[in-house]
This record gives C-alpha cells, sequence and structure tokens, in this order.
C-alpha cells in the first residue's frame, strides 16, 4: 500500500479509535455512578471507602488483553 492509503487507514483506525473510547468512558463512568450511588444508598459502601475499578480491554482477534486497575474516590466532596 502507498504511503496515501496508509494514512487513510491510520485516519479511519484513529477515528473508530475515538468513537470506542469515547463510548466505553460515557458508558463505563454511567455504571461506576450508578454502583457507587446504591451501594452508598443501602449501606454496603462507606463514603470513605475506596471502589477499586478494574477496566479489561479485548483484542481477542488479535489475542491482545490489557488490563487497568485503579482505586476511586466513593466519599461526596
Amino acid at each position: 500500500m502507498n504511503a496515501k492509503g496508509d494514512d487513510r487507514q491510520g485516519a479511519a483506525l484513529n477515528t473508530d479509535l475515538r468513537k470506542f473510547l469515547k463510548a466505553v468512558g460515557i458508558s463505563s463512568q454511567r455504571k461506576i455512578e450508578e454502583a457507587v450511588e446504591a451501594a452508598l444508598k443501602s449501606g454496603a459502601l462507606n463514603a470513605d471507602s475506596p471502589v477499586r475499578a478494574r477496566m479489561t480491554l479485548e483484542l481477542p482477534d488479535l489475542g491482545v488483553t490489557h488490563v487497568v486497575e485503579q482505586d476511586l474516590s466513593s466519599g461526596a466532596d
């Protein structure tokens, strides 16, 4: 493939990747907020307790798995 073809393919991947990450970010944030709010209301979680979050990205066709973990603050500001 020529350089222009590579540029177009790279641009298409970049666009699709941005759309995917935006969808993941928005839907994941909603899910986390809903779960933390419900746990706080039910008493299953204290406002000063962190919540461990784990996101697993899989590219099954490429045999890739990537895990990101982080503690999130659950307390009200």
